[in-house]
């Protein structure tokens, strides 16, 4: 299987689907795409709306949705969590200490139970 295909001539797309460097037709004027809702045409850089709807002008290579992985490591998990503790018991009064301590285990736990135990 290719890791791209090619749309044909009479496909209509949003902004989002399009490749930067892409050329397209909106509201009668041909526009390339260059950022993620930006494309230059005639009268310079312009803002194209998520929900416009595009005419692609000649062929337009668009890559297959990448895949976001369903999980993540605990070892990853376990480390964002100590960090956004260790930020939140700075940004605390200390008498807070406790409460924060006791969020923490209580997250911990959560993740215990959800994946078989902690290491």
């Amino acid at each position: 299987m290719p890791t791209s295909h090619v749309l044909e001539l009479c496909a209509l797309m949003k902004i989002h689907n399009l490749p930067n460097g892409a050329r397209f037709e909106y509201e009668g004027e041909e526009y390339v795409k260059t950022g993620p809702l930006f494309a230059a045409g005639k009268g310079g850089q312009r803002l194209i709306p998520k929900y416009a709807v595009l005419k692609p002008i000649g062929e337009v290579q668009v890559e297959p949705e990448k895949s976001v992985p369903d999980s993540v490591s605990r070892a990853t998990v376990l480390a964002a969590v100590e960090v956004f503790y260790q930020e939140c018991k700075a940004l605390v009064p200390e008498a807070r200490n406790a409460q924060i301590d006791a969020a923490r285990v209580r997250c911990m736990n959560a993740i215990a139970l959800r994946s078989g135990g902690l290491p």
